[in-house]
This record gives structure tokens, sequence and C-alpha cells, in this order.
């Protein structure tokens, strides 16, 4: 009996093991001690949802993630593929990659589907899905006009060709 007691005293559980509040503070630490190189490194290997949902996380990261524009500027090269206009002009006008970030990114969702064709066949703007819409410049509907229109003329050359 004795030799039960003595196993059940030495496995006490520490008392910051126990509280969770003690537990997260000690984790928190531990991220603040980290080379800020060292978690700017981190932070860039995640997606832009992924890095949005971590600046919830804390201040800190928030904080952290808000003011590191290398962060935020290969997510925003890569929509330059479609808003090259649009990301220049911002760049112009000075601002951070974070702003350009979202001040383009459903844009560019919304210019993507546009100028593949999605929206080729809607007859009417009821049928348009008003959901996924987004405001865009002259310049950008002008690209979408032209795209259409593209993709009009070489479908009539293929029913032309055809017959």
């Amino acid at each position: 009996m004795q030799h039960n007691s003595e196993r059940n005293n030495n496995s006490k559980v520490s008392d910051t093991e126990l509280n969770p509040v003690d537990a997260e503070e000690s984790q928190n630490n531990f991220f603040k001690r980290l080379p800020p190189e060292v978690t700017s490194r981190i932070f860039s290997l995640l997606d832009v949802q992924s890095l949005c949902r971590a600046s919830m996380t804390c201040q800190s990261w928030n904080l952290d993630i808000r003011l590191n524009d290398s962060l935020w500027k290969p997510h925003c090269l890569a929509l330059k593929a479609v808003c090259r206009k649009e990301i220049e002009d911002d760049l112009k006008s000075g601002y951070s990659w974070r702003d350009i970030l979202l001040r383009n990114y459903q844009k560019s969702k919304v210019k993507l589907e546009w100028l593949s064709g999605r929206y080729s066949n809607i007859c009417s703007p009821v049928d348009l899905p008003e959901k996924i819409m987004c405001p865009m410049d002259a310049e950008t509907w002008g690209e979408i006009l032209e795209a259409e229109l593209k993709r009009c003329k070489n479908h009539k050359d293929t029913i032309a060709s055809r017959v």
C-alpha cells in the first residue's frame, strides 16, 4: 500500500500543466522568444487564407503579419497575371502590398472567371450571380468586353468553317 502512495506522489502533475491559462501564456512566451526572422519565415509559408487566420490568433501575430509587406507581396504577384494594371496603379499610388491584395483579391477572382468565359452564356443581368460580383473600373470591363468579343468572333469563325 505504501508503494502505491509513493507512485502517486511521484506522478504528480505540475500546477502549470493543470492550468490551461498558464499553459497558454507559456506557449505565447515561446512564440515571443522566437527570432523575428523565424516567425516571418513560418508566416511566409502560409497561403492567403491561413495567413489571415493566423493574424486573428493574437494581437502580436496580427501586428507581425499586418505590418510585414514581404508576406503579402508574393500573393499580390500571383494576382498580377489577372490584375496587372490594377496592381501597378496601386503600387504607383503608394498602397502597401497587403492593401493591394485586399483591394484586388476578389476582383481578380471575378475578372478571371469573366475572362475565362464563365459568364459568356448569360442572357440577362438577372442571371448574374450577385454574391460574387464586385465593383470594377471601366478599363477592367473593357478587357472583359474585348475577351467576350474575341470569344464571340472565334465562335462565329468556327461555325462558318463547318458550313
